[in-house]
């Protein structure tokens, strides 16, 4: 009895780590596409795609070619600190107690959550305006629209060669003439 419960949970486990794979979409089940993601600056033109891979261009200002990346130009020294931002921190000495962040009172461990998700969003704002995946997608899209109308092409090919074909078979046929 022990035996066939734990062979039916272990074929009901399959079949929910199974499930989510058969979800998948067309595009998405494709890791054997190759992705050349380039960035372009100014009206410099786009590599061409060579041997099926997928070229990506994300285009940026001209301005922009001989700047250290945005992420990047950031700095947390202290040198570069402004001194509103040293102001602010002096006014938050004795701040204690609820949604505070601070080990001091009850529910001082409260705000450390809130100021977690603030510095995400701030990280997320200032992260590079350059998306990759969406370009991705849009080029597989793209790619996918024309495979209805080259195969219907196709199949236009492959019928009218039939009716060749069919018309020389007849053609090569001797008449069979009655000799009643």
């Amino acid at each position: 009895m022990r035996l066939k419960i734990a062979l039916i949970a272990a074929l009901g486990a399959n079949l929910v780590i199974a499930a989510p794979a058969q979800a998948q979409s067309p595009a998405q089940s494709a890791p054997d596409d190759k992705v050349n993601m380039v960035i372009v600056y100014g009206d410099d033109p786009c590599p061409a795609a060579d041997d099926g891979s997928i070229t990506v261009c994300a285009r940026k200002d001209e301005g922009e070619r001989f700047r250290i990346p945005a992420p990047l130009r950031q700095s947390a020294s202290p040198q570069n600190e402004a001194w509103n931002n040293k102001v602010i921190a002096y006014e938050r000495v004795g701040r204690t107690g609820t949604l505070s962040c601070s080990p001091v009172g009850p529910g001082g461990a409260t705000g450390c959550m809130q100021q977690l998700i603030d510095r995400s969003y701030a990280e997320k704002a200032d992260s590079s305006d350059v998306r990759f995946s969406t370009l991705i997608q849009a080029e597989r899209d793209r790619r996918l629209s024309t495979v209805d109308s080259e195969a219907s092409q196709t199949q236009t090919d492959v019928e009218a060669r039939e009716l060749q074909y069919e018309a020389q078979q007849r053609a090569a046929q001797p008449t069979a003439t009655s000799g009643k």
